[in-house]
């Protein structure tokens, strides 16, 4: 018989429901929320894997797995026109303490727009830079 000993950390989420977290990471759990746009495009890119692999054909059954709007659908997808330096750049934004998200899936749609890459490089750089926190 094997006995283990590990330290067990419960965290109470907002909505009153009790998470387990456990060993030496539990104590340096990252802080804050990872950003929306973040989360949308990881989505972005899980979805277009499923419609390549054939589990789900278009984007009009991916609508209606979600229930959502096709053109929500679109408005997600049309992240994957991005330059993919940017992103990787999306995927890894800084988690967000408090507050809005800096820059949202709809700051994107203009940059997605364009099909110059370096011209999208230049609009991202311009975003983050109207978009970085004011001390």
């Amino acid at each position: 018989m094997t006995t283990v000993t590990t330290q067990v950390h419960f965290k109470v989420s907002g909505r009153g429901r009790k998470q387990l977290r456990s060993g030496p990471a539990a104590a340096r759990a990252p802080v804050g929320r990872v950003p929306r746009v973040a989360r949308l495009m990881a989505l972005a890119i899980r979805c277009e894997g499923l419609i390549e692999s054939g589990a789900v054909a278009n984007q009009a059954d991916l609508a209606g797995l979600g229930h959502v709007t096709r053109a929500r659908v679109t408005q997600i997808m049309n992240m994957l026109h991005l330059a993919p330096d940017i992103q990787e750049e999306v995927l890894h934004l800084p988690r967000v303490s408090k507050g809005r998200d800096s820059i949202t899936e709809r700051d994107l749609r203009p940059i997605s727009k364009e099909w110059d890459w370096n011209r999208q490089r230049t609009m991202w750089n311009q975003l983050n830079t109207d978009s970085t926190p004011k001390i």
